[in-house]
């Protein structure tokens, strides 16, 4: 009989520190790009009538002892109502003989991770002397991107804008409660210009970012997803050094791939070569970063397995010593 650890959504929150979070990371996007790790592209079912999608993404990090398959739905509806846009589940097991470990909310683990994943990128590609942010969406994304990237580098304005007015003030007020030097601005054109990082967690069809509203120099995070959609205009794309986490992904079909990228290149803005480097090539120096202080930088993340394989492995491993979560026998 299976002996099965079940952490809920409040346990992963309390367990997962973002510091560490960040530096299993650039672990685990190292291992992806070296050929470490055995991440295939996820597969989805598409539940067309409520506009929403079933992914599956699994992945093994060797180096972090981490064998994981997350289940995880995309419902770009819930953002007007109560429930997240993202849910998700995660299962872990054992690398060595297949036995199933734990049963895990990634409600969190995706949101946590997606903004460690930024970020990191952030620290790898911002200037260093990056004191604008700005964070365009509302939802849960844009609240761990603002506290994860100033994390990395120490901002001394945060401007948050969306579709919503009332929800970007919402969203700055909670954050200037967490202590970060908050503000709502009055459109998202507002909070881009002059911004030294950006972070895009939406769920836009057509482009939030346009190039004419961008400073030299600025790094640009995009996170969001619509099957149809960008956040990024082509301009912004063809002018910038594109990171990702992993070409063959970004650059696949959805529901794996990068709309910001795979429509430019199908209209012949860019080639697939313009992709200049995955973030664990940066992380192992095999390629370089920022070349200049007044260079655009983008990273363009759409999510893989091995992000969400580190979460659960620093989740599991201080489960294991305090005793947090529910034993449950199969």
């Amino acid at each position: 009989m299976t002996s099965l650890l079940v952490l809920s959504q409040r346990d992963v929150e309390s367990l997962l520190d973002p510091h560490e979070l960040i530096g299993a990371l650039a672990t685990a996007m190292e291992d992806l790009s070296a050929g470490r790790a055995s991440v295939p592209n996820r597969v989805a079912a598409s539940v067309e009538e409520h506009g929403g999608l079933l992914a599956a993404m699994p992945g093994y990090v060797p180096s972090l002892g981490a064998l994981v398959a997350k289940l995880v739905t995309l419902f770009p509806g819930n953002a007007d109502g109560a429930l997240p846009t993202h849910q998700a589940l995660l299962g872990a097991f054992d690398p060595q003989t297949g036995e199933p470990l734990a049963l895990m909310d990634a409600t969190a683990i995706t949101a946590l991770r997606t903004a460690a994943g930024s970020a990191l990128s952030a620290r790898l590609l911002a200037r260093a002397d990056a004191r604008v942010l700005a964070i365009v969406g509302t939802g849960v994304q844009a609240r761990t991107h603002a506290e994860a990237v100033t994390l990395v580098r120490e901002f001394g304005e945060v401007r948050v804008a969306g579709r919503s007015a009332g929800k970007a003030e919402a969203l700055a007020r909670g954050l200037r409660e967490h202590g970060l030097p908050a503000r709502a601005a009055r459109s998202i054109e507002e909070a881009v210009r002059g911004a030294d990082v950006v972070c895009a967690a939406t769920h836009a069809l057509e482009p939030v970012i346009r190039r004419g509203w961008l400073a030299a120099g600025v790094h640009v995070t995009s996170v969001g997803y619509h099957p149809e959609g960008r956040e990024l205009d082509d301009d912004t794309i063809a002018d910038a050094l594109v990171v990702v986490e992993s070409r063959a992904t970004a650059l696949a079909p959805a529901p794996a791939g990068a709309n910001d990228l795979t429509q430019p290149i199908r209209d012949g803005r860019i080639g697939p070569g313009h992709v200049h480097a995955e973030i664990g090539e940066l992380v192992a120096g095999t390629r370089p970063g920022r070349t200049s202080e007044d260079q655009i930088t983008v990273y363009k993340s759409v999510g893989v397995a091995v992000q969400d394989a580190a979460a659960a492995a620093l989740v599991l491993a201080r489960a294991h010593g305090t005793g947090a979560g529910t034993r449950v026998e199969l």
